[in-house]
């Protein structure tokens, strides 16, 4: 029997990252664990024979005083290089300890160590691909593994050690035919994982159930989740009619309910117009429990009549929480499981013939082998299907695109999560849909929301923009560029050469074939290229003697582009795709059956066949066909041009779009509107008009009681300077300063809102070189990588944090309780005046004769304002201090339509160093 293999699992903490530069190890931590139980466990602070750097010492909690009295590296050595003898090494991100060690050990005069190492970040990103990050801190919060003092070796390593063992549990628990398949692709993998692999084989071989080895898909064969609407007698709730019966309902659930009369309000108004068939429209104030105001109506209403319910949402956030954390409180409330079904568009979802045809293929590059292993795993756990679940590399995204659900002509044979989540919505009783699901089902060939009886649209505000992005198109350079690059010639390693030597192979397709089409590219890329550059030059023209930045906007209809040699690349491309077309039949039409290689090349043809289809559509849509209501611009920057030019076209007016959608529905349904913001004071109809709302329907403004405020203050600052009056540097710098001192005060948690990503990447760079806020986490979109909810996440994980965001921060993000005490604006939220919708919607309504600053520039900047507030105080027990730094609030007459948009809250003009007072005051 062999021998159980001993692995060691290392930390280290360090000065700096360059041992050639002169670091050195502060401590070491080491655990040795066979048949996985810990052995043995070492740890040494080691004296680095120099200062600690400040910024080390925060971090790790290491001081000089600590290791004064420590013995250097030399002193440990032999006994450090025995302690490895025949193990594995094991560490979170293996190539900095292993090659930190090896430098150390070679300045000890000991020879370089020799053994596998295994790496705890890949291994973890493979067996949980859905986890939001994979930092050590990360992974230990998901799996609730014990770490009490992150950035510490010896508790660094112990962590690592518990978290080595739950990817071995978890390598376990996966299919026999998972991990077949994953042992097979290890061997391109960074670290020696594949020994890992091919041990849990063993064992599963060994031990293997006769139910188990099913499908490396369980879904396949478990995940059809049709579930017959249940409606029995017994079930049914009736509607709670007076205020006693509802708060009787709620408190059988949740003992501690408050009653929120504003809550039931919206309930009966609900309740009415679901019965009545009509349209109606509500404001619902953070604070009156909106969630559940409408979902309890709804249900209930769902079940007595037994027909169908759609909530649609514009954040994928918004509808996880409903589903996760919303429904099974009103499954509390009402005893009873709520069928629910969870739609979204088809590409969300995974391929799986797509993906099985990528697996056959023998070629992969590294991040295609990666995120393969990472899918089969995700495979065996995901209910849904959908994508966005799985956390990949920018590589990785590349492969998703590949393998996402496209409409085909083809029904395909396998398994297929888009179908099972129509399937699953026929026998819901509520659907939780999104907003853009829902536009797009006037361009639907089967519409899928024909059985609807009753509509929530919450965010009901994000229709118009959802409406704008479902009509938007863009063209991308670098997008054209990179499909040619996949296709290729038959000179250039790409698919056209594969394409090429298969079909030559077999004599699939004529030669004469294969060249004209290959000739008629390259024509196609020249023409591109040279249409490309007369657009660059127009483009430099127009700029010339103008103040221009790096970064530019121009319309199209200034950039005068002459119509032929556009005609011209929209012929050449048709032409282009036609031989293509032709010539894949051929391939696929001959005789002789396909192998799994040419199986795979085929599909590829097809998959870029439909890109550029897609492009081209584009390209007539952008440059050949009449704008009417649309705007057109040109984005680039002056750094890398062609290679930064995009194209978008968006609709200016968007009532039209959405009034279409929402007829049929208007005809057949009831629908609810609902949001947080849908007024601003002067302007109640800013947002109702643009849906199409006729102006017969009521808007029911509802506002949690002034005691739900009572922990908020707002401050205005009125010793910052003017805006308009002082260069962007110079207010930046004031900015900077006002920030660090609130921080400081209010110890972070800490929401800082920009209009402008420039604005707010220069005043994290200024605040990270002054090194006043080197204690605190700092956290910014757009500088610190990942997606919005995962900042958001990564904020909360820390008490002394600041996250820094623009526009899509300023809404749609909740950080409850004691995770946020300060929002600080730094400039009231007015669109930029070039921003080219805003400009070209300005454009429009002056075209009328009316007033565009009044009609869309201050209630759009109002409406952003009253979001940004609506951070704050999330619960009656919230307090948080509203600090706004631009002056134009107290100076302009336009100033108190913002203070109005406020709750009742107490507001007070300071300047900074009182700000700094009161804030101090009230923290204590």
């Amino acid at each position: 029997m062999m021998e159980s293999q001993k692995y060691a699992i290392v930390d280290l903490e360090t000065t700096g990252h360059s041992p050639a530069n002169g670091d050195r190890m502060i401590q070491i931590a080491i655990v040795i664990m066979k048949d996985w139980n810990i052995e043995q466990t070492y740890t040494k602070f080691i004296y680095p024979g120099k200062a600690i750097p400040s910024f080390i010492q925060d971090l790790t909690h290491i001081t000089d005083e600590d290791v004064k009295d420590a013995l250097p590296f030399e002193a440990h050595a032999d006994y450090i290089y025995e302690l490895l003898a025949d193990c594995v090494f094991v560490a979170h991100n293996a190539d900095f300890d292993l090659s930190f060690l090896q430098a150390e050990f070679k300045r000890a005069g000991l020879p370089k160590w020799q053994g596998k190492k295994m790496d705890t970040v890949e291994l973890a990103k493979i067996l949980f691909p859905m986890s939001l990050g994979f930092k050590l801190g990360d992974l230990a919060a998901d799996l609730n593994i014990e770490l009490t003092n992150a950035h510490r070796a010896d508790d660094d390593a112990r962590a690592t050690a518990e978290l080595f063992k739950r990817c071995w549990k978890e390598l376990l628990s996966l299919p026999q035919l998972t991990l077949e398949q994953m042992h097979k692709r290890s061997f391109k993998l960074k670290s020696n994982l594949s020994q890992l692999f091919f041990e849990a084989l063993q064992i599963k071989r060994q031990h293997l159930t006769a139910n188990e080895n099913v499908s490396y898909y369980r879904n396949l064969a478990v995940c059809d989740g049709r579930k017959k609407r249940t409606n029995n007698a017994e079930e049914i709730v009736s509607y709670p009619q007076t205020a006693a019966d509802k708060t009787s309902l709620m408190t059988k659930a949740m003992p501690n309910f408050e009653q929120r009369p504003a809550q039931f309000v919206m309930m009966d108004t609900i309740w009415q117009a679901l019965n009545d068939k009509r349209e109606c429209v509500i404001e619902a104030s953070t604070g009156i429990g909106k969630t559940a105001g409408y979902l309890l109506p709804t249900i209930l209403y769902a079940r007595a009549v037994d027909k169908k319910i759609a909530i649609s949402t514009y954040t994928s956030h918004l509808q996880e929480q409903l589903v996760e954390e919303e429904l099974p409180k009103i499954e509390k409330i009402l005893g009873t499981k709520v069928n629910i079904a969870v739609l979204k568009g088809m590409q969300h979802y995974i391929d799986l013939a797509r993906f099985e045809q990528c697996m056959a293929y023998a070629d992969e590059s590294y991040d295609d082998t990666f995120t393969i292993l990472q899918i089969l795993v995700w495979l065996t756990k995901t209910e849904t299907g959908v994508l966005s679940e799985l956390n990949v590399s920018g590589g990785g995204q590349l492969f998703l695109e590949k393998i996402r659900k496209m409409p085909v002509d083809k029904p395909s044979r396998s398994f297929d999560f888009y179908e099972q989540a129509l399937r699953n919505s026929e026998f819901a009783d509520c659907i939780v849909t999104n907003h853009s699901m829902v536009l797009s089902d006037l361009v639907r060939q089967t519409p899928i929301f024909t059985q609807i009886d009753g509509w929530i649209i919450d965010e009901a505000h994000q229709f118009v923009q959802a409406a704008m992005q479902q009509d938007e198109i863009v063209f991308s350079y670098t997008q054209w560029k990179y499909i040619f690059g996949q296709i290729g010639t038959m000179e250039e390693t790409a698919l056209f050469q594969q394409f090429s030597q298969a079909a030559k192979k077999k004599q699939r397709v004529p030669m004469q074939s294969l060249q004209r089409l290959d000739a008629q590219f390259i024509r196609l890329q020249r023409a591109f290229d040279e249409t490309i550059q007369r657009a660059v030059q127009k483009m430099q023209q127009q700029i010339k003697g103008r103040q221009a930045s790096s970064k530019c906007t121009l319309f199209l209809e200034d950039v005068l582009l002459a119509k032929e040699p556009l005609l011209q690349v929209s012929k050449l491309t048709q032409q282009w795709l036609d031989l293509a077309i032709e010539i894949g039949q051929s391939f696929e039409n001959n005789i002789e059956q396909l192998d799994k290689n040419e199986l795979y090349i085929l599909s590829e043809w097809h998959y870029w066949i439909r890109e550029m289809k897609v492009k081209i559509a584009e390209w007539e849509e952008i440059f050949l066909l009449p704008h009417n209501d649309n705007s057109v611009w040109l984005e680039f920057d002056l750094r890398s041009v062609p290679g930064s030019l995009h194209v978008f076209k968006k609709p200016v007016n968007v009532t039209p779009i959405i009034e279409k959608v929402l007829a049929p529905l208007r005809k057949q349904a009831s629908i609810v509107w609902t949001s947080g913001t849908l007024t601003v004071p002067e302007n109640e109809r800013f947002v109702t008009r643009q849906l199409g709302i006729a102006d017969s329907v009521e808007v029911t403004k509802l506002q949690a009681p002034p005691a739900y405020y009572a922990g908020a203050k707002a401050f205005i600052v009125t010793d910052m300077p003017d805006i308009q009056h002082v260069s962007q540097d110079e207010y930046i710098e004031a900015v900077a300063h006002a920030i660090t001192r609130t921080v400081r005060m209010t110890e972070g948690r800490c929401f800082v809102l920009f209009t402008a990503q420039d604005m707010l990447r220069k005043t994290v760079e200024l605040i990270q070189d002054s090194e006043l806020l080197d204690d605190y986490m700092l956290f910014a979109q757009g500088v610190t990588g990942g997606s919005r909810m995962r900042i958001l996440k990564s904020f909360q994980k820390f008490s002394h944090a600041v996250l820094f965001g623009t526009n899509s921060f300023w809404e749609g993000v909740d950080v409850p309780g004691d995770a946020l005490a300060s929002v600080i604006v730094v400039r009231l939220p007015f669109s930029s005046p070039e921003e080219p919708v805003f400009k070209a919607r300005a454009k429009h309504i002056t075209a009328q004769g009316r007033n565009s600053f009044n009609e869309l520039s201050l209630p759009e900047a109002i409406m952003r304002f009253k979001q940004g507030f609506g951070r704050l105080i999330r619960s009656s027990q919230d307090k948080g201090a509203f600090i706004v730094l631009d002056r134009r609030i107290t100076t302009k007459s336009y100033g108190k339509e913002f203070i109005k948009a406020l709750p009742p809250i107490d507001v007070k003009k300071v300047q900074l160093p009182e700000l700094l007072k009161e804030l101090n005051h009230w923290q204590k």
